[in-house]
């Protein structure tokens, strides 16, 4: 089963109560938030209705979030491969 990633990029502020409706019904709150609907043909035309405002993907399968928020957490640069305890324990002695 496909899935719509679904990315809010501009506001609904101002927008028709329709619009504003059709954001509520796909669970869009705030500006950069993302949902996962199934590909049906009333979630297309839902999407038809407020293109302008969303970015739109389809994927195989959703991403939890922890997996969406580990996807954009950046590298730290570097890595600790073994800690060396043994220095520290000695210069105490």
């Amino acid at each position: 089963m496909t899935w719509f990633r679904i990315t809010l990029t501009r506001s609904g502020i101002g927008m028709p109560a329709k619009v504003q409706g059709v954001l509520k019904a796909l669970g869009l709150r705030k500006r950069m938030t993302t949902v996962y609907q199934p590909v049906t043909p009333s979630v297309a035309g839902q999407i038809m209705r407020i293109k302008e405002l969303v970015d739109v993907k389809e994927v195989d399968q959703p991403l939890t979030k922890e997996q969406i928020r580990a996807a954009r957490k950046p590298d730290p640069g570097y890595y600790v491969e073994r800690r060396n305890a043994g220095n520290r324990a000695r210069m105490y002695e």
